[in-house]
């Protein structure tokens, strides 16, 4: 239990640095694209992170590449589908990984789970709901962004099967991140290069000021380096379902923050939908970890 609440910790800390990345996003996205700045911040991670190359562990390097490739397209799906979507639209559909990890791991993986964690669900996905209501329909780029949506379900699902397949020898989150910023550098450099055709935009960063830098640092350090790494050191301890519930409060902090930083409200409705989701966090915790069953795992042979 002691694991599991550490586990729980850290992957609150993750989410709320998280929710607080909404105001640097937002200052760059004045001077920068969405791209440049994915490129910027991982470049800034792959730098600090390099070090760690040395010595690291075929495991560590297939593993971290696999899940930087997973990243990056959830990453990536994300951007351009907000590029033609509302912000509010963009998160709540963001936040139906809540909903969209346990339906993966049911249909693909077989496994099954209590009343308890699916209530915490529905009270999630309804906090959510009256959180980002809006009456616009459907459009190009809420599926771009329910496309990204699956792609990081699979990516914590797949953080708990790394865990659950080395568990005898646990990875170093901190190498499988080195990894992952280099997938991340490289990934976003091809489309950018695909893009324009060029990287002259580079020399024009001379130009950001001491703010915009400063969200840079935030972003490439603690939003990048630490939380990739803190992430992967969590989900080693807590399972894929709990992660979802526990991810599904970035909307709330993301809303504190923009009402401390921005001065934007929230409402009642929206007051609501945090409530819920905040219980939906409580309720999950009602039943114990061996609650999600499943039925094909079985040790691995050496």
């Amino acid at each position: 239990m002691r694991t599991e609440r550490s586990g729980l910790i850290a992957l609150l800390i993750v989410t709320v640095v998280w929710g607080t990345t909404f105001p640097a996003m937002k200052l760059l996205s004045a001077q920068l694209d969405a791209l440049q700045i994915i490129w910027l911040r991982f470049a800034i991670a792959l730098v600090v992170l390099l070090p760690l190359w040395l010595g690291m562990h075929r495991n560590e390097r297939r593993w971290g590449t696999a899940l930087g490739l997973l990243l990056f397209l959830a990453f990536w799906l994300q951007i351009e589908g907000l590029a033609r979507t509302s912000s509010n639209r963009n998160a709540f559909v963001t936040g139906l990984n809540v909903l969209v990890v346990p339906l993966i791991a049911m249909l693909a993986l077989g496994r099954r789970y209590g009343w308890q964690l699916w209530a915490a669900c529905a009270m999630a996905f309804a906090g959510m709901a009256l959180m980002f209501h809006e009456n616009e329909p459907w459009n190009l780029g809420d599926t771009l962004t329910l496309a990204s949506t699956v792609f990081y379900a699979l990516y914590i699902l797949a953080l708990e099967e790394c865990s659950r397949r080395t568990s005898a020898a646990p990875l170093r989150a901190t190498r499988m991140a080195a990894a992952q910023a280099l997938v991340m550098c490289v990934a976003s450099t091809a489309l950018l290069w695909g893009r324009d055709g060029h990287m002259d935009w580079l020399p024009g960063l001379t130009r950001l000021d001491n703010t915009a830098w400063l969200a840079l640092l935030y972003l490439g350090l603690l939003a990048s380096v630490v939380v990739v790494s803190l992430q992967a050191w969590g989900q080693q301890r807590v399972d894929a379902m709990r992660s979802a519930i526990v991810f599904g409060l970035e909307p709330v902090f993301a809303s504190l923050t923009a009402w401390f930083l921005l001065g934007e409200s929230l409402g009642w409705a929206g007051v609501g939908g945090a409530a819920l989701i905040v219980t939906a966090l409580v309720v999950s915790q009602l039943q114990p970890a061996s609650g999600a069953t499943t039925p094909a795992a079985q040790p691995e042979k050496a």
